[in-house]
């Protein structure tokens, strides 16, 4: 299984439609302007998936050649690939999921595992989770709760505090994420955020709405 979406899978004209469908934060709203036209030039030079996109905008040298070749305004190009950057946050490292046990942390530091990528990708299955536990000498229950957050920490904006929040709400997994109703979600997310205990202010269902929405592509 991927950490991330899959690139490779995912057309130029399904990139477009997420998009269009997505309630983008403000900011990346231009990105809507005449997005046929732009995305249909984008094609014309043999760009056919979100992965040869990404590339294509990887660097400014690579972002400003494909501004010449197709025409659309760079500032655009810049916009875009910062959306499409955020499908793929950052994995977390370990010691980031502070509350954790330290001890089991240093022992899959010890064997290599550091962040949230190399331990989801090292322990998807419960064998190789139980395999794990036995090579480190750890609580199977205790890396089957890093499972659950290191799983959810893979969603857009969900950072190990929001992971834990989400837990905490009965949401144990990206699948069931994505299942979620937002407005009951959204309650529940604010009754265990009770008192300011992770973070002061009040979650809005906008973001709810896009949380659930982006980890309904993680499960495509």
């Amino acid at each position: 299984m991927n950490y991330h979406i899959d690139a490779e899978s995912i057309s130029l004209n399904n990139l477009r439609q997420r998009i269009e469908q997505t309630d983008l934060v403000p900011s990346r709203t231009p990105i809507l302007d005449s997005i046929d036209e732009k995305f249909s030039a984008i094609e014309q030079q043999g760009i056919y998936t979100l992965a040869s996109l990404r590339a294509g905008l990887k660097d400014n040298k690579r972002l400003n050649d494909l501004t010449e070749r197709t025409g659309i305004e760079r500032g655009y190009l810049v916009l875009l690939r910062r959306e499409i950057e955020s499908y793929f946050p950052r994995p977390f490292s370990l010691n980031e999921y502070h509350w954790l046990s330290e001890k089991m942390i240093a022992k899959l530091d010890e064997v290599g595992i550091r962040t949230s990528a190399a331990y989801y990708l090292a322990s998807t299955s419960p064998e190789e989770r139980e395999e794990l536990a036995n090579q480190i000498e750890t609580d199977l229950s205790d890396l089957n709760e890093l499972f659950q957050l290191v799983d959810l920490s893979r969603v857009q904006w969900v950072n190990p505090t929001a992971a834990r929040m989400l837990i905490e709400s009965g949401i144990r997994s990206v699948s069931q994420l994505a299942a979620s109703d937002p407005e009951s979600l959204c309650a529940a997310l604010d009754q265990a955020n009770k008192g300011g205990k992770y973070f002061k202010g009040k979650i809005g269902l906008r973001d709810i709405k896009r949380l659930v929405s982006s980890a309904g592509y993680l499960c495509e």
